[in-house]
């Protein structure tokens, strides 16, 4: 068995793949539709949409097979992505040195006829194909092949109008002055880590900040440089938190911290981590300073709990003089 060399443009072609937030979603009668067209169309009782992963050969879309994705090193459509603009027949893989001891030949489904028209991008990248296989061997007619590959252009336009879509989407939930998440994405962010915590019995606790006396700097030295303020502390945030935190502006001058698998201390310790970073940071006009509201769930506590004892949080942070950061529970 001889596996598939890599691409040269590999880099490229998986950095393409990734755009397309394609990988491991669920079944989509589009695709499927497209696949039952192959199989009919060229005779075939197998047919799939597949995207070759780094390691894996993934199928979004597919008919008499069972498994979801098999190793890529033994997979046909590895080798078909390297003609982009060409269907790869192989008549009797049995006969075909690149496959005849492949365990799709030698065992279940003893693979024999095979056909891939890759899944091309506009810039030349082949990120899978639309194949069929049969269990005999056999030829490939023209229009067979012909239509073979307008199917794979079907497949990239429904590609290309999904890419479309994740693309609004993100944009859809990015503030547009600062670049960081907003408050629509927050709020979903914040339900799905309330129910993962829940599903797996672990922490979560939430951060609602506050920039201080944010009315009184855009009065002093205006709603320009009040921007660019907002901007300063939104990257500050970002840099500060970890990774996996995720950080958003929940309105105006405030600002919203999702800390997963964070319990209460270790919630505190962050806000006092970020509060220090605003803090020290040289600014334009005058020093700007952060007030912090803290709250962690517990079993019983659904997320806009968390919102609301955060906000109190905050609340009790500014009576006592701000630049402070405050837990619920303390």
């Amino acid at each position: 068995m001889q596996a598939a060399p890599l691409p040269a443009n590999e880099a490229a072609r998986l950095s393409a793949l990734e755009r397309y937030a394609i990988l491991d979603t669920i079944e989509e009668q589009a695709y499927d539709d497209i696949t039952y067209l192959a199989s009919c169309i060229c005779h075939a009782p197998i047919a799939a949409i597949s995207l070759v992963d780094a390691q894996r050969q993934w199928f979004k879309s597919k008919m008499g097979l069972a498994a979801a994705e098999m190793s890529r090193d033994i997979a046909f459509c590895a080798h078909a992505i390297l003609s982009p603009g060409e269907v790869m027949v192989v008549n009797d893989a049995s006969y075909d040195r690149r496959f005849e001891d492949n365990p799709l030949v030698t065992t279940d489904p003893h693979a024999r006829f095979y056909a891939g028209a890759p899944l091309v991008t506009g810039d030349g990248e082949a990120l899978g194909t639309i194949c069929v296989i049969d269990l005999v061997p056999r030829q490939m007619a023209d229009e067979e092949r012909m239509a073979l590959q307008a199917l794979s252009r079907q497949v990239m336009a429904q590609l290309e109008l999904r890419r479309h879509v994740v693309e609004l989407d993100k944009l859809s939930n990015l503030d547009g002055l600062t670049g960081i998440y907003n408050r629509r994405a927050l709020d979903l962010r914040l339900h799905e880590e309330y129910l993962r915590a829940e599903r797996m019995h672990t922490p979560l606790s939430y951060l609602q900040i506050d920039v201080d006396l944010f009315k009184t700097y855009n009065d002093s030295y205006g709603h320009l440089a009040g921007d660019e303020a907002l901007r300063a502390v939104a990257g500050l945030l970002r840099e500060t938190a970890r990774g996996y935190d995720f950080v958003a502006r929940y309105g105006g001058e405030e600002f919203g911290v999702i800390l997963p698998t964070t319990d209460g201390q270790s919630a505190l310790d962050m806000a006092e981590r970020l509060r220090m970073a605003i803090e020290r940071a040289a600014w334009k006009h005058r020093p700007v300073t952060v007030s912090i509201g803290i709250a962690t769930n517990t079993p019983e506590r659904q997320a806009h709990g968390l919102l609301e004892q955060a906000d109190q949080a905050l609340y009790r942070a500014k009576q006592q003089g701000r630049n402070r950061a405050i837990h619920y529970a303390h």
